[in-house]
């Protein structure tokens, strides 16, 4: 199983900044056997994120790609509309369970867009740019991500 992880974060891009979610990300896919074949941080916006997502999705490059960061409602969060964009099916029942599962720490859950889709063989998931929260997210539903990407690459 092979896997890209992507911070969208402008400021952190211009600085060359590493992304603490991608790093916490990285190791847990590491740990359970992925091969996190790209990981880093992109500007917040959607077109090049929308390519990135074509690119490796049309050349079979990678299995899942998680996005973190850019999911929220300002103009610049653009994460959400660049899977919509790119996505062939949408499955809007993961970021409905993660709503639902961080609901319990912030009201303010009600404002975040996350979506989750598939392009060709490819799951792409958003997640939110809080290291704590992507990683915990991950760990909610990472059962159920494990068996999709196996079920997609048959």
């Amino acid at each position: 199983m092979r896997a890209a992880i992507f911070t969208l974060d402008t400021g952190a891009y211009k600085a060359k900044a590493e992304s603490a979610a991608a790093t916490a990300l990285k190791r847990m896919l590491e740990h359970i056997g992925f091969e996190v074949k790209a990981a880093g941080v992109l500007p917040e916006e959607k077109d090049v994120l929308a390519s990135v997502i074509r690119q490796l999705c049309d050349s079979s490059s990678v299995d899942l790609i998680l996005t973190t960061g850019s999911v929220g409602y300002q103009t610049a969060d653009c994460a959400p509309d660049a899977l919509f964009e790119t996505a062939d099916r949408l499955l809007p029942g993961i970021p409905e369970a993660l709503r639902a599962y961080n609901i319990r720490y912030s009201k303010k859950m009600i404002l975040d867009r996350s979506a989750a889709g598939i392009r060709n063989k490819t799951l792409i998931i958003n997640l939110p740019e809080s290291a704590k929260m992507a990683k915990d997210d991950m760990e909610y539903i990472l059962p159920e991500i494990v068996e999709a990407v196996e079920t997609l690459s048959l």
